[in-house]
């Protein structure tokens, strides 16, 4: 589930941001009305696993439905991050047990020592931020800590009176306008062996530094080290629009990027935004000075605006030498609050990253080539596709911002120059203030002594392999042999007995017993555990997936079941029928007998009130509404009942389907959420007693499976070269809406060009599915909610079911295509459907399938006759008029008493409402 998902509801509703920890309780959340959605940063001994985006019905979230979560959509996450705890502590001889594993009795290794780590803040005239930032630097869990802030041409001395206030950090002031001029002071003035940045409007994770240096330990070869940047807040519109963007994070998997040896840096490395970002990341400082420190003709400040951390990566690259990511480096930033500096920030972007790509033009000729394919590359995937993108969907993105980042690109062609041209002049300036740092070129020789020792460099075997075998019933020792190799292939044994291998890319440097751990499980997976039974990949995920939730210390007893429904939530449910009392009879029956708790209309449409075959059933049930609607159409009379009813919530059944006495509660319970708009149910087949209904599930039925889930507007988006499937998810035989959705510009009522009773056939769910997912919402399938239906008992009446299946299939395509300029929907008609007839033919042709040709071939046939009569259903819709509107959406009701005049009035709308209507009391 995706928080982004309902982010293009008008009334904007902020997500709450938390973390938990894995190895404390878990926690409840309560009182959180306001917020849509919780985002939750799941950790385990400090390190990051993953984000948890949970609804919050009626401003809740237990403890139990985070731990299901958990073990639903972290299992793998959090098994390996035991795993690799496990066996730095634990002793392989024993193999690992499941149960040791999992219960987390191996903790996070602390450091061996702790070297002096200078952090640094740059900043100029925001005291607000800074201040936040510093409360959260002194409170860092490491021993030995230089702090500096570096105030950058300051218009005042507000920062430097700040700063005095914290006894243990140290102000600098640099006067020449530039982050990156600030940052090579810090530079100049840092005593650490590793030299840490952040920005003002950060606030660092107390092991943040702790997470650092463990990961320069852990890779000699790196140089740099970049960390995750999360969310602080999600509480404006903006905020949210740009984590949507992208965010600052890059994942929860480290990354190491290093080029190989005696070779330039590949063009899909050249985009080192992908290694991590300025407000997070650390380097060696003897590394760092020997490069020349950052470009002084980049980053903020300057007329390039940004990118100076993008150059430093590269250049840590082109040196020959590694940078890390690793997400346990945690830092949380606050994102711009208002909408206008999103969009600053945004061009700002696209001109630092221009200006960055220009830079390395110039300067590189070995990846000159390289940079310029990489700037084309980016303008169409990252500019001309989203902008593409935010035509089709706008509700999803606003077009301006993207067109503010794609104006900058264009801008840091000139701004690098003019950067360039201001950059000279203030290198002429040269004070005990002011510090400038001159790139320089270096051979790795000369690098490799600044920040490695006890390492020998030789000749490198270009394309050549290491060997090596790591007996995993020893004590795991590193690999100090592999300098003259860019991988090395190493073998796992088991008491000799091979388990697997797994390739290492590295930068000639000796490989860690922390690389190690990491390379034994990326090969074994869970074959790490229990090695001496040797068990299989299935039993062994049973048995560990059964000691997460039964043994596991966080798990919680008396699991609480789904939040339910408000009870002054009124429902109203919907029935069409066409001239079939007894099927009408037998689905009212089950009607009338829900237990509910809520006010519940039942409203039944005649769809052809002529031949009188329907008014008599309904005498049978007075409390049951009778609406006519006279024009042939199951989407006319669906449209008829919606403008009649009166409920929160819509419920659409048919009449020849049946229900248990909980269908009700079970349908309408997850509208809790208030992201969803619409649930669907399962439909189980009421009989199987003849060819023609085994036949129909043989074809697929109704139903959709007996595992819940849900999709979105992401999920919409999932599919950019075919149609969006939204035939797989449920039927209006067995669906709920919430009202409000009717009266939605994006969405409306049902089209009544498409559906049973028209030329189309069928596809009038499916549209509105399609809609509801095109305007950002949710749909929620639950198998709990399950109805019977009466499947066609003649093979006359399949055929023509088949036929019109088919024919809709196609009309609902080709409606999309017209209607919503969704060419998904023509690809799927001209090239889907075809390719997945003939599949279907090979494998009946084959004995792979008992399903006959002759039906496949009347598919076809309705296919083929679907163009024409979705244009028939047009022109008949022109004729007959559309339905009215509905005008009583849920979020203009108003609840008031029958005695006050506000209240006559609205209940006066509804009768005049059901005079037009035809309803019948």
């Amino acid at each position: 589930m995706s928080f982004l998902s309902s982010s293009a509801q008008s009334t904007f509703r902020p997500i709450k941001v938390v973390e938990i920890e894995l190895s404390q309780p878990l926690p409840s959340f309560e009182g959180l009305v306001r917020y849509e959605f919780l985002q939750i940063l799941v950790r385990l001994h400090s390190s990051p696993l993953g984000y948890l985006t949970l609804p919050l019905p009626n401003g809740k979230c237990s403890a139990s439905t985070i731990k299901v979560a958990i073990l639903k959509e972290l299992n793998w996450k959090l098994i390996q991050n035991l795993t690799i705890n496990a066996l730095a502590t634990g002793d392989l001889r024993k193999g690992l047990p499941i149960q040791d594993v999992v219960q987390g009795i191996y903790p996070a290794q602390p450091l061996e020592d702790y070297p002096l780590v200078t952090v640094c803040v740059c900043t100029r005239n925001r005291t607000e931020n800074l201040q936040i930032c510093l409360d959260t630097l002194v409170q860092l869990d490491y021993p030995n800590l230089e702090l500096l802030v570096v105030d950058n041409a300051p218009s005042d001395d507000s920062t430097e009176k700040l700063v005095s206030s914290y006894s243990n950090v140290r102000y600098i002031q640099e006067l020449r306008p530039g982050l990156s001029w600030a940052r090579n002071r810090a530079l100049k003035e840092a005593r650490g062996e590793f030299l840490a940045y952040t920005d003002d409007d950060v606030l660092v994770d107390k092991n943040w530094v702790t997470a650092l240096v463990k990961t320069f330990q852990q890779y000699s070869e790196a140089v740099a080290v970049t960390g995750l940047v999360a969310p602080y807040e999600l509480e404006y519109k903006s905020q949210i629009l740009f984590e949507r963007h992208g965010g600052f994070g890059k994942g929860f998997e480290p990354k190491v990027f290093s080029k190989g040896k005696n070779q330039v840096v590949p063009w899909y490395l050249l985009g080192t935004g992908q290694c991590g970002t300025g407000a997070n990341m650390a380097f060696n400082r003897h590394a760092l000075s020997s490069m020349g420190g950052f470009n002084s003709a980049l980053g903020a400040g300057t007329p390039t605006r940004g990118c100076e951390d993008l150059e430093i990566f590269f250049q840590v690259l082109k040196s020959g030498h590694s940078l890390v990511y690793e997400p346990a480096a945690l830092v949380w930033h606050r994102h711009r609050q208002d909408y206008e500096s999103l969009r600053v920030q945004l061009a700002s972007d696209g001109v630092g990253l221009y200006s960055y790509f220009l830079h390395g033009f110039i300067n590189y000729a070995e990846e000159r080539w390289s940079f310029l394919l990489l700037a084309l590359w980016w303008l169409w995937y990252g500019n001309l596709r989203h902008l593409w993108t935010s035509f089709r969907y706008p509700k999803r993105f606003p077009k301006d911002l993207i067109w503010a980042e794609f104006l900058g690109c264009f801008q840091g062609i000139t701004a690098y120059l003019k950067s360039q041209r201001q950059t000279r002049r203030l290198a002429m300036f040269s004070d005990s203030q002011t510090y400038g740092l001159k790139p320089v070129e270096l051979k790795k020789t000369e690098f490799l002594s600044n920040v490695t020792t006890g390492i020998t460099t030789g000749v490198t075997k270009l394309d050549a392999v290491a060997v090596r075998t790591l007996e995993l019933s020893q004590p795991i020792q590193s690999f100090t042999d592999v300098a003259e190799y860019d991988q090395v292939r190493i073998f796992l044994n088991w008491h000799n007995s091979p388990l697997g291998s797994v390739n290492l890319t590295h930068s000639g440097c000796p490989i860690s017993t922390d690389q190690l751990r990491q390379a034994i499980f990326d090969g074994l997976k869970l074959k790490t555990l229990e090695l001496n039974k040797r068990l299989s990949n299935d039993l062994q995920w049973s048995q560990v997936m059964a000691a997460l939730s039964q043994n596991w210390p966080l798990a919680t007893e008396n699991i609480e079941g789904e939040i339910p429904l408000p009870q002054d939530k009124a429902v109203s449910v919907i029935l069409a029928t066409y001239d079939r009392p007894e099927e009408l009879r037998r689905a009212l029956n089950c009607l009338v007998n829900q237990i509910s708790p809520r006010t519940t209309e039942v409203i039944v449409v005649d769809n052809h009130p002529a031949s009188g075959l329907t008014s008599p059933v309904l005498e049978e049930f007075t409390s049951v509404h009778l609406v006519n609607e006279p024009r042939k159409g199951l989407a006319y009379a669906r449209n008829a009942g919606i403008v009649a009813s009166q409920g929160d919530i819509i419920v659409m059944t048919d009449d020849d389907v049946s229900m248990p006495p909980t269908w009700i509660e079970q349908l309408v319970s997850p509208f809790a959420r208030p992201d969803v708009m619409a649930v669907t149910g399962n439909i189980l087949p009421l009989q199987l007693e003849t060819k023609s209904q085994r036949l129909f599930e043989s074809y697929g039925g109704l139903g959709r499976g007996f595992e819940g889930f849900e999709v979105d507007g992401n999920w919409f988006e999932l599919f950019p070269y075919k149609a969006v499937p939204t035939w797989t998810l449920g039927a209006t035989a067995n669906a709920a809406f919430r009202a409000s959705i009717f009266h939605h510009p994006q969405i409306g009522l049902m089209d009544e060009a498409l559906g049973p009773g028209m030329p189309s056939g069928v596809g009038e769910d499916t549209y509105l599915f399609y809609k509801v997912l095109k305007a950002g919402y949710t749909i929620v399938y639950k198998p709990q909610a399950y109805v019977w239906h009466q499947h066609r008992q003649t093979m006359g009446a399949l055929y023509k079911q088949l036929f019109n299946y088919s024919k809709g299939h196609v009309a609902y395509h080709l409606n999309t295509w017209f209607k919503d300029g969704d060419w998904r929907g023509l690809v799927q008609v001209a090239v889907g459907l075809p390719i997945a007839h003939a599949s279907r033919i090979y494998h009946r042709l084959r004995g792979r399938s008992t399903y006959p040709v002759h039906l496949i071939l009347l598919e076809i046939l309705g296919n083929i006759n679907g163009p024409w009569g979705l244009l028939h259903s047009r022109l008949r819709v022109l004729l007959k008029g559309k339905s009215a509107p509905y005008r009583l959406p849920l979020f203009q009701r108003v609840e008031l008493s029958a005695s006050s005049t506000a209240g006559k009035e609205i209940k006066q709308q509804i009768k005049d409402l059901s005079l037009s209507t035809n309803i019948e009391p």
